[in-house]
């Protein structure tokens, strides 16, 4: 499903770079559950955020599913980004005057799907996380577990073939996040979707079949590979 080879990224000036990214090469294939884990600024959001194809690497290549990202078109990245990558953050981003089954149905919304099937599909991905009798309500009136649920739901309605989850645990209590894990690895196992979930809580890393340690930028540790 994905595969980075020698991805590198700097921050700073030519005279004055700093590495982030350091030679990352990895492989994980479709419907596996991952997480990379490392501490603060070992390189994990910004690795991310180049999976995401938000931002582009100085060096290296990522393919998805044998596609070769163009990271020199933005519009060809935004095309392979929207057709292929659901994205869950730590603080939601849900929109706060939309109850949760039209923050879960914007991206239907750009897509041009009419409003009567937007709500219908919707619901059908609230029920799959477990939120079917809070749709009508606001983000205000939702516990933090069940916002990040919403958004769950919101990233999987395109169908997208990859997940990209950004400390989807970091606002959470230790029970919720657990739960919120769990719900993950559901989804993951019914839905076929492959998560990528950066993380620095080591035991939350363990629930993940397959894990990526950064360290400096660099992959110091992988475990769970097939």
């Amino acid at each position: 499903m994905l595969r980075l080879t020698d991805v590198a990224k700097d921050y700073g000036t030519p005279q004055r770079s700093i590495p982030v990214l350091r030679d990352i090469s990895f492989t994980v294939p479709q419907g596996a559950f991952c997480a990379i884990v490392g501490p603060s600024g070992s390189g994990k959001s910004t690795l991310l955020n180049i999976i995401g194809l938000l931002d582009r690497p100085d060096r290296g290549e990522i393919c998805f599913g044998g596609v070769r990202a163009n990271f020199t078109s933005a519009a060809e990245a935004a095309q392979l980004r929207n057709r292929l990558i659901g994205f869950v953050f730590q603080s939601f981003q849900l929109l706060p005057r939309l109850c949760a089954w039209e923050n879960v149905a914007l991206p239907l919304l750009y897509r041009g799907v009419a409003r009567s099937n937007r709500r219908l599909l919707a619901l059908a991905m609230l029920e799959r996380v477990g939120l079917a009798n809070r749709a009508d309500h606001l983000p205000s009136e939702l516990s933090g577990g069940q916002s990040q649920r919403v958004a769950l739901a919101r990233a999987l309605i395109g169908e997208p073939r990859l997940l990209l989850a950004d400390e989807p645990t970091g606002s959470l209590d230790s029970v919720t996040a657990t739960e919120v894990v769990a719900l993950l690895r559901d989804l993951n196992q019914r839905l076929a979707v492959t998560i990528l979930m950066v993380t620095h809580d080591r035991d939350l890393a363990a629930q993940c079949e397959r894990r990526i340690e950064l360290l400096d930028g660099r992959i110091v540790r992988e475990t769970g590979i097939t």
